[in-house]
């Protein structure tokens, strides 16, 4: 993860701004939990502001882009955190599993640490309908596979509680499928540039020349223009809730 993000991540801020409504789904799953420990820290997004944060990041790049008033934040990986057993309320994962070298290791390192419950925002891409997957990177479909893997997540923690998250058509963080309905934004090398899928990913400009024609001359809104009138979509992305202390 850490040499990833210390190339993607350069832009990481101006695109992967927190969406207010994500937000407030995953301050509803926090509940009473007033300490956390967030895992993957990255830029500091949907860290809550009015409860007692420490942030955990094994990249410099992203350590760099935190806000002068972000949570203070420890150099470290998720499989490794220098900090007390039972020292949090909760801990928390937002689009990051995904990037870890053992999530077994990272979850445990979460029950370690959190009294009461750990809470993710995942990906789940089982049954994804998405024009950009199925129009321009159909080969890449068998590679993708849930961020965060509910099978170990489960022999962790027990019981989840899932809860679906559609994604608003003007949604503020870029991730792969926040602009669905805003296909231009994908022309974009730095949106893209913010987007892990992307950095993985050999051939991307040929497809990307396919999206830029297919906007161009009308084939693109010929396809999936009735999306432009959606208002939010379920595209996998997913709460995953894990009660600790209970």
């Amino acid at each position: 993860m850490n040499a990833l993000y210390d190339t993607i991540g350069k832009g990481y801020r101006n695109h992967r701004q927190p969406d207010p409504r994500i937000a407030a789904a995953i301050m509803d799953a926090l509940g009473d939990a007033q300490t956390i420990a967030n895992f993957g820290a990255g830029a500091g997004s949907y860290e809550p502001h009015d409860r007692a944060v420490i942030a955990i990041e094994p990249s410099a790049t992203m350590i760099a882009q935190r806000p002068a008033d972000a949570a203070p934040c420890i150099q470290a990986s998720a499989e490794a955190v220098p900090l007390p057993d039972k020292s949090f309320d909760a801990a928390t994962a937002f689009l990051t599993t995904h990037h870890w070298s053992d999530q077994d290791t990272g979850l445990r390192e979460m029950k370690r640490l959190a009294r009461r419950r750990s809470v993710f925002f995942d990906h789940d891409p089982a049954g994804l309908d998405f024009w950009l997957i199925n129009d321009y990177f159909p080969d890449m479909r068998p590679l993708l596979t849930p961020l965060l893997d509910l099978e170990i997540a489960r022999a962790v923690f027990g019981p989840l509680r899932i809860v679906p998250i559609p994604i608003p058509h003007d949604c503020s963080d870029g991730f792969l499928a926040a602009y669905w309905r805003r296909p231009e934004t994908y022309l974009d090398p730095d949106a893209r540039g913010s987007i892990s899928f992307f950095a993985k990913m050999d051939d991307v400009e040929p497809r990307i020349a396919r999206l830029r024609q297919d906007l161009e001359d009308g084939n693109w809104d010929r396809r999936h223009g009735d999306l432009r009138r959606e208002t939010a979509m379920d595209f996998g992305y997913r709460l995953v809730i894990a009660e600790i202390g209970v």
